[in-house]
């Protein structure tokens, strides 16, 4: 608990072990989630249309609704669990550096985009597609530099 008051990790080794597992489950979850959206829902541009609107051509449904609503809900919470966690540990860490509160808003911002603008792609315009994509591949690579900047400030030794 000294670390709460303090930030400092010099005393506690085992603390500064803790957080890094976390973090790399995190990094994890990040790899896991690429894997899972470019399976469910596809890869590239074409690949995300023909999921959410169907073709015509190849004869392929578009994704049921209820399936993309389980999707976005699965998203948003797992989304907010794991930028809790790294941005808490971020901020304890890198609490002095200029660029915190750009690197924290922005990451949480993208963190909700993501998901909401994939709902909005299912109804509104493709515009929504290239969002989605945008922010899915921002956050996460956002994330993986956050969670690389707190690998180098744990001084694991």
């Amino acid at each position: 608990m000294k670390f709460l008051v303090t930030k400092d990790l010099a005393h506690s080794r085992l603390l500064a072990y803790l957080m890094g597992s976390v973090v790399f489950a995190i990094v994890l979850y990040l790899v896991m989630d690429m894997v899972l959206h470019s399976y469910v829902i596809g890869s590239d541009i074409a690949g995300i249309h023909s999921t959410l609107y169907g073709n015509a051509e190849t004869f392929e449904e578009p994704i049921l609704i209820d399936s993309l609503l389980l999707q976005v809900h699965i998203d948003l919470f797992m989304t907010m669990f794991a930028l809790l966690i790294l941005t808490s540990v971020y901020i304890r860490l890198h609490e002095k550096t200029k660029m915190l509160r750009v690197t924290v808003h922005t990451l949480l911002l993208l963190g909700i985009t993501s998901p909401i603008s994939l709902l909005l792609a299912y109804f509104g315009p493709e515009v929504f597609v290239y969002l989605w994509e945008v922010t899915f591949f921002v956050w996460h690579t956002l994330a993986f530099v956050v969670s690389f900047m707190i690998f180098r400030r744990l001084n694991f030794k």
